[in-house]
């Protein structure tokens, strides 16, 4: 291991990471508290304003990707849609495989400079997680319960919502519902087959309500859908603590522009024509497992510096005087003192791991439990 490498796995690195992801992110849902007070004033002020607030933190995390780990994404598409990402709202339809799979959509989204806008159809539980949870709540994200009867209706006013919005955004969506593990597909297909649906071997059974009320709801504001298939090569298993380590992870991203227009506006259409899709992403799985690449012409968006310049700002605001603050700790010799430090540590030792588990499939959704299976709909 060379000693760059050394650096990058040393916890002292990941809790200076931490730390300033922290303190700049309740720093920024603090000011994004304030900007409240616009939204009777000026509504669109206050989105622009929170577009740039939720970059600053967003931002830290895509750091972490692209500078930090070195992770490189290659994304095969067509090139006469390549000059349109970026330049158009787009609802981006993702496999939900990997645990850094959000990740990979938020640097698509920086690399066409859409990150600060960009939206996500989540669980409402989400919005409960301190920093990003709450500044998704301050940039109208779409939060869902994954009971029907009780979405229906807020997701399709959320959406609503977002219809005069100011900025271009991409609108991630992850039709599954879940993230992708044997068990959950297990039950999945059982699903399928008795729905009489074609089996999916990489995929599970998309949930279509959720997609058909986002394309009716944002028709002609939104442009495209973007159809994305993400893998990574040599079977790599990419998790947010090897990125935290600093271990790069060589991706290939799909990516299939399709006009809104050619999307059935009828919900049972809009299901089928779902389905569809989910079997032709299987396809591309596959076909990514027999010969390791993608169709498409393969380009790199180039990386933007603003990510870095953003963690670099923050970090020289806030590390001199947190090592001041150690020091006159240190120099204190006070046993008191001391033990508080230690604790403090400690706790932030285990805050740090419990935001890295958030992420991890094995703390996912309930999907896939007998209740579920019996319970699982469209």
């Amino acid at each position: 291991m060379d000693l760059i490498a050394l650096l990058k796995s040393q916890f002292l690195c990941h809790l200076i990471f931490c730390y300033v992801f922290i303190a700049s992110g309740l720093i920024i849902n603090t000011i994004q508290l304030f900007t409240l007070l616009l939204w009777p004033i000026n509504k669109q002020l206050f989105r622009k304003i929170n577009c740039r607030l939720s970059y600053c933190i967003s931002s830290q995390l895509v750091m972490l990707l692209e500078w930090w780990s070195g992770t490189e994404c290659i994304i095969h598409t067509d090139p006469r849609a390549y000059p349109k990402y970026g330049k158009e709202n787009a609802i981006v339809v993702l496999n939900h495989k990997f645990e850094i799979d959000f990740l990979c959509g938020w640097s698509l989204a920086e690399r066409f400079g859409v990150l600060g806008g960009s939206k996500v159809l989540a669980k409402k539980e989400l919005a409960y997680v301190p920093i990003i949870g709450w500044m998704w709540y301050f940039t109208e994200m779409v939060f869902c319960t994954r009971k029907w009867e009780q979405d229906r209706k807020t997701v399709s006013e959320s959406l609503l919502h977002l219809r005069d919005y100011p900025e271009k955004y991409f609108f991630l969506i992850h039709c599954e519902g879940t993230r992708f593990t044997e068990k959950k597909h297990q039950i999945s297909m059982q699903v399928a087959q008795a729905k009489g649906l074609p089996s999916l071997k990489h995929h599970l059974l998309p949930r279509t309500k959720g997609f058909a009320i986002t394309v009716r709801s944002l028709r002609n504001v939104v442009s495209a859908v973007y159809d994305c298939t993400l893998n990574f090569r040599n079977n790599e298993n990419p998790t947010l603590l090897g990125v935290l380590n600093g271990k790069k992870y060589h991706a290939d991203l799909y990516v299939r522009r399709i006009p809104l227009g050619e999307v059935p506006e009828d919900e049972d259409r809009c299901a089928a024509w779902l389905h569809k899709l989910y079997q032709e992403k299987d396809a591309l799985q596959e076909e990514y497992s027999r010969t390791g690449t993608f169709p498409g012409t393969p380009m790199v968006p180039p990386r933007r510096p603003w990510t870095l310049v953003n963690w670099l700002f923050w970090a020289s605001l806030l590390l001199y005087p947190f090592f001041r603050f150690l020091v006159n700790m240190v120099r204190s010799g006070s046993s008191l003192t001391l033990a508080s430090f230690v604790l403090v540590f400690f706790v932030a030792s285990m805050g740090v791991r419990w935001m890295i588990g958030v992420t991890e499939i094995d703390k996912g959704s309930a999907y896939g439990n007998m209740d579920s299976k019996q319970k699982h709909s469209d």
